[in-house]
């Protein structure tokens, strides 16, 4: 199964992309058997939708290897930032060109410096995932106090916090080998 770990902020200074590169090795370390791919938002720079790309010929050369992590995908997590009660622009615009994720999983990551830690954002992601026909995990990791809980290099500082991950990306590993079970 192949799982690609987005970093939605498009932001050079961004702080959650802390979490995605944790999530990224956790995932990779403590679920060796499948593959993992990684996008960041803050390096590719996709322009707003003027046009839905179907299949990977379509899609214009400099965004084609970002297009074959998305159609290669079995699973997504999304790791965003909240910008005004929801995930970044430059996360919805991506899935906004490749809206028919059928019965893909995808979990759900927020991160804040607040103590909410985007929750907002992460309820709102749930609705917009059933509208790209994706399947959203119901446990979701909402990091709150975000930069007392990982450092710069994406190492987590707040062994308290663990426990979360481990439910987190328990319940999305599980969920995910369920639907590609069942998609086989």
């Amino acid at each position: 199964m192949k799982i690609t770990i987005i970093s939605g902020s498009p932001r050079k200074t961004s702080v959650t992309i802390r979490v995605a590169k944790f999530l990224y090795h956790y995932f990779g370390k403590k679920f060796p058997q499948h593959e993992y791919q990684f996008i960041s938002m803050n390096e590719v720079q996709i322009p707003f939708v003027e046009k839905v790309w179907s299949t990977v010929a379509d899609v214009p050369e400099e965004y084609k290897s970002t297009a074959e992590k998305i159609y290669s995908s079995d699973a997504f997590v999304l790791v965003t930032p909240e910008y005004n009660g929801s995930m970044s622009s430059a996360l919805r615009n991506l899935f906004d060109h490749f809206p028919k994720q059928n019965k893909k999983v995808f979990g759900i990551v927020t991160a804040s410096d607040g103590a909410m830690g985007g929750i907002r954002a992460a309820v709102a992601m749930q609705n917009q995932i059933c509208a790209w026909f994706g399947i959203p995990v119901p446990q979701m990791l909402v990091v709150g106090n975000m930069t007392q809980k990982f450092d710069t290099d994406g190492k987590l500082l707040d062994e308290k916090f663990s426990n979360n991950i481990l439910n987190f990306a328990t319940e999305f590993i599980w969920l995910s080998e369920a639907i590609a079970l069942k998609k086989s």
